[in-house]
């Protein structure tokens, strides 16, 4: 499965135990043995040196997803070169052996594959990579699928007349690309790579070059680097392994490696010897950015059981860390609009600690100090016992999820994991050996070694990067070095170890009254069955079996802010985000998170121009959870003036964002022409839209709509409302639990007075 998603996500709750593979009939790990490959994928070598993997999936049905990946991307172009492994790319649909040009899309555009959106294709600097899925209904389709990719391994024409035609195509797309993110990457790449040969070999190459390249030099990288001991074919899909692997030697076992083969080697980033500071500014950049960069790091491949397990600490206090950042940002003044740090990838081979944030009204000083404090809390004293205990349940859950989910999954979820197999030898077990993997070395981790792994992964008064880039209006004044001296301060400031906080088990300690069902009858035909409520509201139930482990919830109604006169439109419109931000009960957002570690369970209210609604998800354990947040979210919604200042001021500073880029003011001045500046039309946001918005009114319109109280009137489609119509619910399910859902949905249309006692009660 794939270990690097599933040990970044957080939530959810364990699944019913005879999901669960027993730890106990794994034998202990030796943490120095390599991570073998799991037994759902082939994975092979041709004498030729080419790599293939094979894995027979039946998520969806009667489909193969065909890549072939081959290690050769722009860090490998000569001088004369630049552009051309991305070029490549682009020749690969203009003619080969056995398609001319033009035939090949046509080919496959009347076999169902579209191009772009399935037939398509990638050059980065280490790699290019061919997608192709097929339907597999049709062996001569599936013959054909593999010649396609035989013909881009070493049967491209690579005609003059073709070349010098797609010559144009290339160029405009290198057009389409300069903008200020082109100009910010150029400024910051020699930058951010130290001067290395990545910041000279952007995929995209270089113009003149593009424009005048001799026809041997594309011909040249095509034969140096397209050969087969570079090259990987990944085949995932509705096939089985033995005729898979039959096309696989027969069409790529006679590809042949060039005498003398020039050496693969991959470029080096040299360390930065000193601390710098860049501010970068366009006129046409949105958003204020802030990055601190450290020192590039040397990462080798994670091969064994012990870097597994350290993949599995990196990922527990780098949860965690986000949690905190996150909380910054519900402050009533928070430091930065979004921040964080982490690890991320820079290049084959190499990794970089890095924090980053979008900057509000307060700029990059205040962004600094949050980050750079949050970062030093952590790296000396770690996170408490509560913390790490909520975070490998968090993680324990996804990995129950992924093993409970193993027979639904996509075949591209796994095509993408083998990808990473092949260009970063990323260990690929398989969901049932990494989930009895975790279950053994989740509960041995110790809360002292991840403060020990943490304390050494983050950076103290280290060399760094720091950069800013925005538009040229309200700019800091700072220069780059001044930038650099308040890092360099905001280390030396004191910080306290986080506070141990209790939270409560279970959100509801009571749950409400239940109401009855009046009324039940069966839809055959569509596999349904529809309940009337002692309130009046409409149920209908689906039970499905497209996930082992999921419920869906979805309930609607006419009403919304078409029932809200003109001057109350921007409460309307913001409602339902600004209660989703505050909480239920007297729990946070972040406080309701701490209380589900573990557990699985969503909802979101909406409420849009002409109606309301109510969405949720859960597994089957946690559907009376999803029902208590549904129901607490309608009846009980909690006021924190703290996070609405937080909302507002962060909404105005991404609208001041948005209104410096000239495609959001082009549209803006389009709808407010062609609906005469008309209030109930949502159009771009303003900065002075949100002082209008008042928490004590959203609060009041919030609990009209959705906590039993008429709402005082309104028009709705040429209709007059004087109390709340009655709501539909649907919950579509793998469980026939899913009739709990009339328990706690409170939407009382005035006049409904409850059910006879002859009513099917529930409890």
């Amino acid at each position: 499965m794939k270990l690097r998603t599933l040990r970044t996500l957080a939530g959810g709750v364990a699944l019913a135990c005879s999901l669960l593979a027993p730890a106990a009939a794994l034998p202990k790990l030796d943490l120095n043995a390599v991570v073998p490959v799991g037994p759902q994928v082939k994975v092979g070598k041709l004498a030729n040196g080419l790599t293939y993997y094979i894995q027979k999936n039946g998520r969806p049905e009667k489909r193969l997803e065909l890549r072939l990946v081959v290690k050769a991307g722009s860090i490998l172009e000569d001088d004369d070169q630049q552009g051309l492994a991305h070029f490549t790319e682009h020749m690969a649909f203009n003619g080969s052996t056995h398609f001319k040009r033009h035939e090949l899309v046509s080919y496959l555009q009347s076999i169902g594959v579209k191009f772009g959106a399935d037939l398509n294709a990638y050059t980065s600097f280490n790699e290019t990579v061919y997608q192709l899925p097929l339907p597999t209904d049709k062996p001569e389709v599936l013959e054909q699928g593999f010649q396609v990719l035989e013909d881009w391994a070493h049967g491209l024409s690579l005609n003059d007349a073709d070349i010098d035609s797609e010559r144009g195509i290339v160029l405009e797309e290198m057009r389409l690309g300069k903008g200020v993110e082109d100009r910010f990457r150029k400024a910051l790449l020699p930058k951010m790579l130290n001067g290395s040969r990545y910041a000279e070999r952007l995929p995209i190459g270089k113009e003149e070059v593009l424009k005048h390249f001799k026809y041997d030099a594309i011909k040249r990288f095509y034969r140096d680097w397209y050969r087969p001991d570079l090259m990987a074919v990944i085949v995932v899909g509705d096939v089985e392994p033995a005729a898979a692997q039959q096309l696989i030697e027969r069409h790529f076992a006679g590809l042949v490696n060039p005498v003398p083969a020039r050496p693969r080697t991959y470029a080096t980033i040299p360390e930065n010897r000193a601390s710098e500071g860049l501010v970068l500014t366009d006129k046409e950049a949105s958003n204020s950015m802030l990055a601190i960069r450290y020192p590039i790091m040397a990462r080798p491949p994670a091969l064994t059981f012990g870097a597994y397990r350290e993949g599995l600490i990196e990922s527990l206090y780098f949860s965690i860390l986000g949690q905190r950042m996150g909380e910054l940002t519900q402050q009533a003044n928070p430091p930065f609009i979004q921040g964080g740090s982490g690890l991320s990838t820079v290049a084959h081979g190499y990794r970089v600690f890095e924090s980053s944030a979008v900057l509000g009204k307060g700029g990059a000083a205040p962004a600094i100090v949050a980050l750079v404090q949050e970062n030093e809390r952590a790296r000396q004293f770690g996170f408490t016992a509560s913390e790490v205990e909520r975070a490998k349940k968090g993680m324990l859950r996804n990995f129950e999820v992924a093993y409970g989910e193993r027979d639904k999954t996509n075949s591209g979820a796994y095509v993408n994991e083998y990808v990473r197999s092949f260009l970063d030898s990323e260990s690929i077990p398989g969901i049932d050996n990494e989930y009895a993997y975790v279950q053994q070395l989740l509960p041995e981790i110790a809360l002292a070694e991840i403060n020990a792994a943490a304390r050494r992964t983050i950076p103290a008064r280290q060399n760094k990067l720091v950069v800013y880039t925005g538009p040229e209006q309200g700019a800091p004044a700072l220069p780059g070095t001044q930038l650099v001296a308040l890092v360099d301060a905001a280390e030396q400031l004191a910080v306290k170890a986080q506070e141990e906080k209790v939270y409560a088990s279970k959100l509801m300690e009571t749950p409400p009254r239940a109401g009855s069902i009046v009324k039940q009858s069966r839809n055959e035909r569509l596999g349904t069955t529809e309940l009337v409520l002692s309130n009046g509201v409409r149920v209908i139930l689906k039970p499905t079996d497209f996930n082992n482990d999921q419920v869906l919830l979805s309930a609607h109604r006419f009403g919304g802010q078409s029932l809200f006169d003109d001057k109350d439109i921007l409460n309307a419109r913001y409602m339902s985000a600004i209660v989703g931000q505050m909480g239920v009960l007297d729990y946070s957002p972040a406080d309701i998170a701490k209380v589900m570690a573990g557990r699985s369970a969503s909802v979101g209210v909406g409420i849009g121009a002409e109606s309301e609604s109510l969405s949720g998800s859960s597994t089957k354990a946690d559907l009376e959870l999803m029902l208590q947040l549904a129901y607490l979210q309608m009846t009980q919604p909690r006021k924190d003036a703290a996070i609405f200042s937080s909302f507002i001021g962060k909404q105005r500073d991404l609208a001041q964002n948005s209104m410096s880029r000239p495609e959001a003011v082009f549209v803006d001045t389009i709808g407010r022409t062609l609906f005469n500046g008309n209030p109930r039309v949502p159009l771009v946001p303003r900065p002075a839209d949100f002082d209008q918005i008042q928490l004590d009114r959203v609060m009041e319109m919030y609990r009209s709509r959705l906590s039993g109280s008429p709402a005082a009137g309104g028009k709705l489609r040429g209709m007059r409302f004087s109390r709340l119509p009655a709501g539909r619910a649907m919950l579509l399910g793998d469980s026939e639990e899913a009739t709990y859902v009339q328990l706690v949905n409170p939407l009382v249309p005035e006049g409904v007075s409850p059910a006879s006692a002859n009513g099917k009660e529930y409890s």
